[in-house]
Order: C-alpha cells, then structure tokens, then sequence
C-alpha cells in the first residue's frame, strides 16, 4: 500500500528487483529495436517505481555518464512488451508490470545543486 509516508517495503523491493533485471537485459544487449542494438549498453536504470498495485512501473534511465537518454526512450517504450516478457522469465511475482521508461532528471538536478552550492562557497570565501 502506498503511504503518506511513501512506498511499501513490498513496492522497494519489487523495483529493486526490476531495476536489476533491467539493468541485466541491457547489459546482454539482445533486441530487435535497431536503436538500442548498439547502445543498450550505455543506459543506465537508475530507479524503478513500482505502482501500488504493482501491475504498473516507471523505470528512469540516463545516458553512460549522466548524459540525456531522451533520444533511446522511443525505442525503450516500444520495446516493452520484450522487457515484460524477460521480467517475467526471471522474476517470480503474481504479475509482471507494464515498464513505462521516462529520463531521470536527478543527475541534473543534482548538478544545478552542487553548482550553485560551489558559487555560494565562491561568493563567501571572497567576502573574507
């Protein structure tokens, strides 16, 4: 069940588990989709959001480095029903959720934070 306080041990450990399957799947790199045959490999899930009910899950992904992945998300979206089906291969649960991939903004984010950390540091060593 999902809470106020934010999602069931149950929902963490089923997308740890997808994270890890997907993470292994694109590591082998084995795909139809002409766009992830040669770059699979330099995507990186970094979280799997499992629905409460978990027929339902939102992986994020970035690029090698924390580059954008935007341009293979077309391609992870079309290939889902592919993901489902070796999710299901490997995992044992009541049902295997619909993956929905979406680009991970965190890196960014995470970035523009330390950035404007560094300036604020900057500013107060200059005013001493």
């Amino acid at each position: 069940m999902h809470t106020a306080q934010g999602p069931s041990q149950r929902q963490l450990r089923v997308g740890e588990q997808i994270r890890q399957t997907l993470a292994e799947i694109l590591q082998r790199g084995n795909f139809d989709h002409p766009e992830l045959l040669d770059h699979a490999s330099e995507i990186t899930v970094t979280e799997v959001r499992p629905s409460p009910d978990l027929r339902k899950a939102t992986a994020y992904i970035i690029g090698l480095g924390g580059h954008n992945a935007d341009h293979f998300l077309p391609a992870l979206n079309e290939s889902t029903a592919y993901f489902q089906r070796e999710i299901n291969k490997r995992l044992t649960l009541k049902f295997t959720p619909r993956i929905h991939f979406v680009g991970d903004a965190s890196y960014d984010e995470g970035s523009k934070i330390d950035n404007i950390l560094s300036k604020i540091s900057y500013a107060e060593d200059s005013d001493s």
